[in-house]
């Protein structure tokens, strides 16, 4: 095994290692590089720590969860799913960082969502069947495009379009009525310079949680014109979901009593029989579509050109029932019924998004004998758009001026983001390589309108009007050593600004203006393979000023809210193990081992009279929230003659909800077992024929991966404060099951 370490344990390796490549037709083999801005990933001399998922990897662990779980077992990843399946809303962490702070391009092209600085997998679903690989690389890692990375960032890119003609067919089903359907095809080269591909999906799920459905559907198609030096490429890729609501988790009241399904959202109250009603309509509604025109040039032998046009849209809405609401909160007057005069009712409202972001990216890469450069860059807009209408009232037409559909908030955010980098690897003397990359970085950001919040204050609407400039200088610096042909050694420095996000100016508590962060990364690693045994080790130290750190707090739709904390760091290691146990069997691990602490923290509690300071709690050094000091991965695979096996163990130690570091306010440690079986066998009538069977949690472990707390005091009759503490948390389901049955022609 010669790979590098850093590729190690990346998700179920060879877990059922039959499948194959497609054969290339080596009569019309064609050199075809990918359009891709390939400067913002790392290679083998880049001094950092990076881990590259390969398309079998990914083929092999596909079975219609979502790119977070794919990612689950690279070093220090922790993967999270509302809805406990992996299929719907999840997310991911990084040293315990937050995925508001993960980088994600597509092809060198910015995914994350400008505003929320967010990915919203479920916008997506199905993307890892149309990926050739991913690499992940952890802390700044290199320059790229798009949000800052502040814990790591995440490089995708969409797959090759093969020389030869195809077709395949994959077909899952499993527990919780979970089932995947994807069809893809592919022209292989007409007439020596075009190319084309599609795919369409289709991916249903029950949930573990109570009404945690999902109703997803996406396409990816791609096109190419090759001519000698050129290569010219329009991809385009979409999806969209309607999700029932279960970003509020189970209360952990509830929780206690062995109700792990249990999902409040929609709740009506009950019947005349006493049994509970739910909203039918409680959900997520939303489609996004993508497009990116490349463009890959060879200008000379050694100087490359990759350029690229991409717009997104998006545009959706969520729905949910709200029991007696304040009407005034929504700009409605009170309701007069006879006598009385009502001033909270139920009602239904929608909160809408619509969103266009467009722009460009460009690099050109040189790399010849010992130089490697990328000068490089990208200019994106966004214009959001965001608006709710209160939908239905109950006994509305008690109030003559009150129409369906009455809109009460209305506000735009606007983000202009531009880059440009410089990056050099030099091998300056033999074995040693330095590397350089600096880049500057310009952000406009403007809101304005009026927020989906009501000011209690003032009797209105939360009044919006943002105007924000940043400018960022983010230089990084590194060396390589090769100690002799298997070893080598490496250390870094990097830094990171990154601007606050719409939640931190929008959930802002009172007189609280965000401060952008700053980030120190230090990196010392090593990393050694030769034949059947590789092994890594990577130290680091993140220094932070003004971190947004996550509070433990959630808004109204679920979204984490985070807040300034002046100091704070994050520091470990990352060990990496695989080894070759026999032909057949292979074992890959890893674990990471860190300390992630605010070194003056001071809690701010609401105080619910309203007219009461916040009173503040003060508790010195206290752990990161969600930053747990153990993660760990093992993944044993087994392949002989068409039949593979893998079996994958994670182990997350105890997360912390909130910044107090009380045990009364956490997740307990977890340690969950997945097994994978396949077998494949080649027909004379078709390219292959496999059969795959996924078992999750195979020893039925209970527990959670994500949760929220809120923290307040409440007034007495004596007039004193009483503290109060509402949690809640995220159940993942318990033994669980798909299969799949995949064809290829």
């Amino acid at each position: 095994m010669k790979r590098e370490i850093t590729s190690l344990c990346c998700t179920f390796v060879a877990a059922t290692a039959t499948l194959v490549a497609q054969p290339a037709d080596t009569a019309k083999q064609h050199d075809i590089q990918e359009v891709v801005v390939t400067a913002t990933r790392a290679d083998a001399r880049t001094p950092m720590a990076y881990s590259n998922v390969n398309r079998e990897e990914i083929e092999q662990s596909n079975f219609g969860q979502d790119i977070p779980l794919l990612l689950a077992l690279t070093p220090s990843v922790i993967a999270t799913s509302d809805a406990g399946t992996g299929i719907g809303y999840t997310g991911f962490r990084v040293r315990g960082t937050d995925a508001n702070r993960v980088n994600v391009t597509v092809n060198g092209i910015p995914l994350n969502e400008a505003e929320s600085h967010g990915v919203f997998w479920v916008n997506m679903p199905d993307f890892a069947s149309s990926l050739q690989d991913m690499q992940i690389q952890r802390g700044v890692g290199t320059s790229t495009n798009g949000a800052a990375a502040f814990g790591a960032s995440v490089n995708m890119r969409t797959e090759k379009i093969p020389t030869k003609a195809y077709g395949e067919l994959s077909s899952s089903y499993g527990s919780f009525s979970s089932a995947k359907a994807t069809l893809k095809l592919g022209s292989g080269l007409v007439k020596e310079h075009w190319a084309f591909d599609a795919r369409l999906s289709s991916i249903s799920s029950d949930g573990f949680i109570d009404r945690a459905s999902v109703d997803l559907q996406s396409y990816f198609a791609q096109g190419a014109y090759i001519n000698g030096k050129t290569v010219l490429k329009l991809v385009t890729f979409g999806g969209s979901e309607k999700t029932y609501h279960a970003w509020d988790g189970v209360p952990g009241d509830i929780l206690a009593t062995g109700n792990r399904t249990y999902n409040p959202s929609g709740y009506m109250g009950t019947d005349a029989n006493g049994n509970p009603l739910y909203y039918d309509n409680q959900t997520d509604n939303y489609r996004q579509t993508h497009y990116q025109l490349s463009l890959m040039q060879e200008l000379t032998q050694d100087l490359k050109l990759n350029a690229a046009l991409h717009y997104t849209k998006g545009k959706g809405y969520y729905e949910e029932y709200k029991g007696d609401a304040t009407l005034a909160a929504y700009g409605l007057g009170a309701l007069i019924a006879g006598a009385d005069t009502i001033t909270e009712s139920d009602l239904v409202r929608q909160k809408h998004l619509d969103n266009d972001f467009y722009g460009g990216v460009f690099s050109f890469d040189y790399k010849k004998e010992k130089l490697t450069a990328s000068l490089g860059g990208g200019a994106n807009y966004y214009n959001g758009k965001h608006f709710g209408y209160a939908t239905w009232v109950k006994n509305y037409a008690l109030n003559e001026n009150f129409a369906p559909n009455h809109e009460f908030y209305r506000s735009t955010g606007k983000k202009l983001d531009g880059n440009l980098y410089l990056k050099v690897n030099y091998e300056i003397v033999s074995r040693l390589n330095l590397y350089g990359d600096v880049q500057y970085r310009y952000i406009d950001y403007r809101i304005k309108g009026l927020n989906d919040v009501w000011d209690w204050s003032t009797g209105e609407m939360q009044p919006l009007d943002i105007a924000q400039e940043f400018n960022f200088f983010n230089p990084k610096a590194g060396a390589l050593y090769s100690i002799g042909e298997h070893s080598k050694v490496f250390a870094s420095v990097a830094v990171a600004h990154r601007e606050p996000n719409r939640n931190n100016y929008t959930d802002a508590q009172v007189n609280e203006m965000p401060n952008p962060e700053r980030l120190i990364d230090y990196e010392l690693g090593y990393k050694f393979s030769s034949g059947p045994l590789s092994a890594g080790a990577n130290l680091y130290y993140m220094q932070y000023k003004d971190q947004l750190v996550l509070t433990g707090k959630v808004n109204d739709i679920g979204e984490p809210l985070t807040s300034n904390v002046p100091r704070s760091y994050r520091t470990g290691v990352e060990l990496t193990l695989g080894a070759k146990l026999a032909p057949w069997l292979q074992w890959n691990g890893n674990l990471s081992l860190s300390k992630n602490e605010i070194e003056d923290y001071t809690e701010h509690v609401l105080v619910d009279d309203g007219a009461s300071p916040q009173k503040e709690e003060y508790y010195g050094a206290t752990p990161i929230a969600y930053s747990p000091a153990v993660v760990a991965g093992s993944l044993f695979s087994f392949s002989h003659k068409g039949f593979g096996a893998g079996l994958q163990s994670s182990y997350v130690g105890k997360q912390y909800l909130d910044n107090t570091g009380s045990a009364n306010r956490s997740i307990d440690p977890y340690f969950v077992n997945n097994l994978t079986l396949g077998y494949t066998f080649r027909p004379t009538f078709l390219e292959e024929i496999s059969l795959h069977l996924q078992v999750n949690n195979i020893f039925n472990h209970q527990y959670e991966t994500n949760g929220w707390v809120w923290a307040a005091y409440y007034t007495n009759a004596e007039g004193g404060l009483d503290p109060y503490v509402e949690k809640s948390y995220f159940p993942q389901a318990g033994t669980n099951f798909m299969v799949r049955v995949e064809v290829k022609f």
